[in-house]
């Protein structure tokens, strides 16, 4: 068998023809946009460190803010029942508005008792006002009395010694053989006696008199003791009607400042205790407590302008200024103040409270919007 001849004719090669050029695998336009991208993120990046620097720069800002404002706590001043509640949760009132009203009748039957211990006293005290009148003008007799019988003592006295006189002079006369008789001796002799009695009778009337003013100033001395004694019972009574007259009048609880209720705890029919809360009134005009860290405090100081973005008012930004520091860090006004001095020792950054009043153009776009207890972002401007 001849090979050349034998061998399986082998196919002829197909023909090749030209392939399509391959579509573009966009490898170049990726690499166009990554690094603009890239750079994009690098310059925002740096536009917001920049910004955060300068804003760290010409601000101080601390999120440990809240706002806080005058918040009544009304209770009650006396034990009572409640009789009436006239408000409702969240309701605004003004100053003065009826809140709530106890039961005033067993306060109003101890004011009719009081009235009447007054009336009673002030008819005592013009009683006894009127026994002291008396005494005092029996004293005033007293006295003149007194003087009178020393005036009829000194009478008696002078004529005594007239008597004397002319007794003598008769005895005297009848002795040397005179012109006076016996019976002009005897008759002198018998004024003397009358007059010696009529001095008698003086002095014991004068000694009477005496007795009788002391016994007058005793009675005046009494009266006037009496008549203190009913003023202090007047004024004692008077006491007492004013302080029943406080307690029926502390049966009516009314608004002590204009707000808004809140915490109502109370219904009509509930039995209240003197000192039991039971409604708060918060006032319309709340400021910001922003407790800054004693490192930010250096720059810090009452007037500043800041700014303020309150969680529960987003895209809103309201303005105000500092009022005022306090005296102390926070931690010095709590209940249980640290004390550095009892062992271990852990250095922390301490805060100070900072009271911010907002701007009244700032309270009146808020409206009523802002509550006691919101979260706040301040920011103050120190450059």
């Amino acid at each position: 068998m001849n090979p050349a001849t034998d061998s399986p004719t082998r196919p002829a090669a197909p023909l090749q023809t030209a392939s399509p050029p391959p579509p573009p695998t966009g490898k170049s336009s990726r690499g166009f946009v990554r690094p603009l991208v890239l750079g994009a993120l690098i310059v925002g990046g740096l536009a917001w460190v920049i910004h955060f620097g300068l804003h760290a720069y010409h601000y101080v800002e601390t999120d440990n803010a809240y706002i806080t404002g005058h918040l009544h706590q009304v209770s009650a001043q006396i034990d009572g029942q409640v009789k009436e509640v006239l408000v409702e949760d969240n309701q605004s009132v003004k100053a003065g508005d009826v809140l709530v009203r106890l039961d005033p009748l067993e306060f109003e039957i101890a004011v009719q008792k009081a009235a009447a211990n007054v009336a009673q006293a002030r008819a005592q005290e013009s009683q006894v006002a009127a026994t002291a009148a008396q005494a005092e003008a029996q004293l005033a007799e007293a006295k003149a009395r007194v003087l009178q019988a020393e005036a009829q003592v000194e009478q008696a006295r002078t004529q005594l010694e007239l008597a004397r006189l002319t007794a003598s002079r008769s005895e005297q006369l009848f002795t040397n053989g005179g012109a006076a008789t016996q019976a002009d001796v005897d008759s002198n002799r018998s004024s003397l006696s009358v007059a010696q009695a009529t001095l008698d009778a003086a002095n014991a009337n004068h000694s009477a008199a005496e007795a009788a003013i002391g016994s007058a100033a005793a009675a005046q001395k009494s009266s006037v003791s009496q008549a203190a004694a009913a003023a202090a019972s007047v004024a004692a009574a008077e006491a007492a009607l004013h302080e029943t007259q406080r307690r029926l009048a502390d049966t009516t609880l009314t608004a002590p400042a204009a707000g808004r209720i809140g915490n109502k705890m109370v219904e009509s029919g509930n039995r209240v205790l003197a000192g039991q809360s039971i409604v708060a009134v918060a006032e319309s005009a709340p400021w910001i407590v922003a407790n800054f860290k004693e490192t930010q405090l250096p720059r810090v100081v009452a007037g500043q302008s800041v700014d303020i973005t309150v969680d529960a008012l987003p895209g809103q930004l309201l303005h105000g200024r500092i009022d005022s520091l306090s005296p102390a860090s926070g931690a010095q006004f709590a209940l249980l103040p640290p004390d550095n001095a009892t062992g271990n020792f852990n250095k922390v950054v301490q805060r100070v409270p900072v009271k911010i009043v907002l701007d009244p153009a700032s309270l009146a776009e808020s409206g009523d919007r802002l509550r006691f207890g919101y979260s706040v972002i301040v920011s103050a401007r120190v450059r």
